[in-house]
């Protein structure tokens, strides 16, 4: 289909039919999605939602098989080994590897994590929190702020995005979307409701990248803050309601499709 010259309510229909099409259950099956699936409570599908959002670059497979072994090294109880973890528990973390992110900064995470459920009450709190209207990009910045109000590895801090630095905080944006967006399907979990889906903004990595400049929905050359800015308006403007659903049929299209 050549979808070049398209107008923009036919456009909407091909994307809205992709969105039908990769929006299933399905998807879990090779996705980093399908660890928070392994869990029931509330807190622990969204620390390890978390967690494996934030090891996700690279080979899929290795995403799912190194957030399983991060869920492994917490007894597959990631909100009670967070809250009551003692320093001998930490001990074993250190053998933890996952690209450039290792043991040191899985146990940063884990004592950043305690921070904020002591003191904060929870994730969802703080995102909520700093919410714009139409973005959570600033709440993802001053989440950051928190993440690190403990003592911490200089070199931990670049495994959590900021915004206001220029990043499309694509893993961020992408654990937001499991947590927020309302999914029919049984794919998203929609367990935070003081944020809407309306809020959200799209995963912006190389495959949705790609094929959104395809479609003439992004101009943008670098995958930055700007260009996500530039894809939200465009998502926006085909449903404001659900914008972030476009992420499965931009995906789709990439990874599975090589459109």
């Amino acid at each position: 289909m050549n979808t070049t010259y398209l107008k923009k309510s036919d456009l909407k229909e091909f994307l809205d039919e992709k969105v039908t099409e990769y929006n299933h259950f399905r998807f879990i099956e090779t996705d980093p999605i399908q660890i928070p699936h392994s869990f029931s409570l509330k807190e622990d599908i969204e620390i390890s939602a978390f967690l494996s959002a934030t090891i996700a670059w690279g080979n899929r497979k290795s995403i799912i098989t190194n957030a399983k072994r991060m869920m492994a090294f917490m007894d597959n109880s990631p909100y009670d080994f967070v809250l009551n973890h003692s320093e001998k528990d930490l001990m074993p973390l250190e053998k933890f590897v996952h690209r450039t992110f290792n043991g040191h900064d899985f146990i940063q995470f884990i004592k950043s994590l305690q921070h904020i459920y002591i003191h904060y009450n929870g994730l969802e709190n703080i995102f909520a929190e700093h919410a714009e209207k139409n973005s959570l990009q600033p709440s993802i910045t001053q989440f950051k702020q928190i993440f690190f109000e403990t003592p911490h590895l200089k070199r931990t801090l670049k495994h959590i995005s900021d915004p206001s630095k220029g990043s499309s905080a694509k893993r961020i944006n992408m654990f937001l979307r499991w947590m927020v967006r309302k999914d029919n399907a049984g794919v998203d979990f929609g367990i935070w409701e003081k944020i809407y889906p309306s809020q959200l903004s799209c995963p912006l990595d190389v495959h949705t990248g790609n094929i959104a400049r395809k479609l003439g929905l992004l101009k943008r050359k670098q995958n930055d803050a700007k260009a996500l800015a530039e894809l939200d308006n465009e998502l926006r403007i085909m449903d404001h309601v659900d914008p972030v659903k476009y992420d499965f049929a931009l995906f789709g299209l990439g990874a599975f499709e090589k459109f």
